[in-house]
């Protein structure tokens, strides 16, 4: 059972104002509203004096505009150090699969994953065991492996509902190492960026050095991860560039001073506050610019290290290490840029923030302490992304001819309705509902093998029926685009029927007459 606490929610965004500002506002605004319509009786006909004013009016409806039509997506976060263990049996708790509250995006980010080198060469021919467990679990909820990235024992995954994947854009991922000087793999950050709806999000993953005296080596070694990222693209290229950062993982901060006896009292009695002021985090964004950027909501959850396996008991070794907060979710938002002489540092963030605002209300923080295969305890984050889409159409459409079953060749069809990077090597994937990955496809066809296709040419793809399945079943088609590395595009859900190869090889009964055979 996870320890929750009743916390107020907490909400960050790019044109935040205090609830009683925003309240006497619009008591401002429908005073002037009012006053507007008794002036407009009184207007004179005159022509220019009224496009004047209804100049105003759509100024006034473009502003109304940009606050409306906003969408909310549940973003469900999880770092978790697992310390070389192999996964449980189950993660639905940690996933919150059984909530109400259904969940957009799920990004886990776990850090000490076995890596030795046997082991991680196999994961690296195929898939770890984490990852196979949690898309074993997702996957017949309707959520699709986007990308992952991996370093070591450092592992980042990202999940989306199918219906999000033609908007998640331009995914890239990185890492970098900052163990053995930079060298070695098992410290560091691995990251993952992509454009959800138009919007720039970025997750940073780390693995920060260890041990109570070492807090600024921490800070430099985040500072280092920072600068050493580069992605490919012109206006992110870097990861504070981003419109939102979620930065987690094994940040590896203690709780100084305190000795063990108070440490215990006050979390056993559950007064978690007391702690709050000497957790080295905290006290870092005191002083260091870069992290009062970032946000984290309240600490009301027991450190979640170092426990004794599959128990709920702090560290009774030899070593009795003191329990820290060391697993961490923060998050950014892109300060909006400030004007300055230099053009080379001019952008166009502002205005785009100032269009197309996010924000960012986090839901739930805590810890679930009934994993015990790690001596770390998963912290859980959940968020609520409010915003516009500034992308609504898809890529390619994908369109199914005729009845589909594997005793007669099937017919498709496909049309770019934008312009992308797309290439000869693209291919549509055919896939059971309940599907994993991109890779997880029962058959594919490539697209036009001569030349890309041109924007609204409706092209023809057939499937041969020996690569079809036998059985019945509900499938979707899905466009890979290679360049873009993800599925931008899916068909309508739709059914293939059973073959009567399927009833001749025994596959299903035969039915004769309403009756089974």
């Amino acid at each position: 059972m996870s320890d929750t606490f009743d916390v107020p929610r907490v909400r960050s965004d790019s044109t935040s104002t205090m609830e009683s500002q925003s309240t006497s506002s619009r008591m401002i605004l429908r005073e002037r509203l009012a006053q507007l319509l008794v002036c407009l009786e009184d207007l004179s006909s005159d022509d220019e004096a009224n496009e004047e004013v209804s100049r105003t009016l759509d100024e006034a409806f473009y502003l109304c505009g940009k606050y409306t039509n906003r969408e909310s997506f549940r973003l469900h976060m999880v770092t978790w150090n697992v310390g070389s263990a192999e996964p449980p049996a189950d993660v639905r708790s940690l996933l919150h699969l059984d909530s109400q509250q259904a969940t957009d995006l799920y990004v886990i980010g776990l850090q000490e994953v076995n890596a030795n080198p046997v082991r991680y060469i196999s994961d690296l021919i195929s898939e770890d065991s984490w990852s196979h467990l949690l898309m074993d679990t997702l996957a017949p909820m309707g959520y699709i492996k986007v990308t992952s990235v991996r370093m070591q024992g450092l592992l980042l995954i990202l999940f989306a509902k199918q219906v999000h994947l033609p908007f998640i854009r331009d995914i890239q991922s990185t890492y970098t190492r900052t163990g053995l000087f930079g060298y070695w793999g098992n410290k560091g950050g691995v990251s993952v960026r992509f454009s959800f709806y138009g919007h720039m999000l970025c997750f940073l993953n780390c693995h920060l050095a260890a041990h109570m005296n070492y807090a600024l080596q921490r800070m430099d070694e985040f500072e280092y991860i920072l600068d050493m990222q580069d992605f490919d693209m012109y206006n992110t290229p870097q990861v504070l560039d981003h419109k939102v950062v979620f930065w987690f993982g094994d940040l590896n901060f203690r709780i100084a001073d305190h000795g063990m006896h108070f440490l215990r009292s006050s979390i056993n009695n559950g007064r978690f506050n007391l702690l709050w002021n000497r957790d080295q985090l905290t006290m870092m964004k005191k002083k260091e610019a870069i992290l009062q950027e970032f946000e984290e909501g309240l600490l009301c959850f027991k450190p979640t290290y170092k426990f004794d396996r599959f128990s709920e008991t702090y560290d009774t070794s030899g070593k009795k290490r003191k329990p820290a907060w060391t697993d961490r979710i923060l998050w950014r938002i892109k300060p909006k840029a400030i004007d300055t002489e230099d053009e080379n540092r001019s952008t166009t963030s502002s205005a785009d923030d100032d269009e197309y605002p996010i924000k960012v209300t986090q839901g739930t923080y805590t810890c679930d302490v009934s994993y015990g295969v790690s001596d770390h305890k998963p912290v859980i984050g959940t968020f609520n992304l409010e915003m516009r889409k500034k992308v609504e159409t898809p890529l390619v459409t994908l369109t199914v001819e005729g009845r589909w079953s594997a005793d007669e060749d099937a017919t498709f069809t496909y049309t770019i309705l934008e312009n992308f990077e797309s290439s000869t090597w693209d291919w549509i994937g055919l896939y059971k509902i309940g599907f994993k990955s991109a890779s997880d496809y029962s058959t594919f066809a490539w697209v036009k093998d001569d030349e890309i296709a041109a924007n609204g040419e409706v092209v023809t793809v057939q499937m041969s029926k020996s690569e079809l399945p036998l059985l019945a079943g509900d499938y979707v088609l899905g466009y890979y685009s290679t360049n873009m590395q993800t599925l931008i595009a899916f068909s309508p859900t739709f059914q293939i029927l059973e073959s009567q190869q399927a009833v001749m090889e025994g596959l299903v009964p035969e039915n004769i007459n309403g009756h089974e055979k």
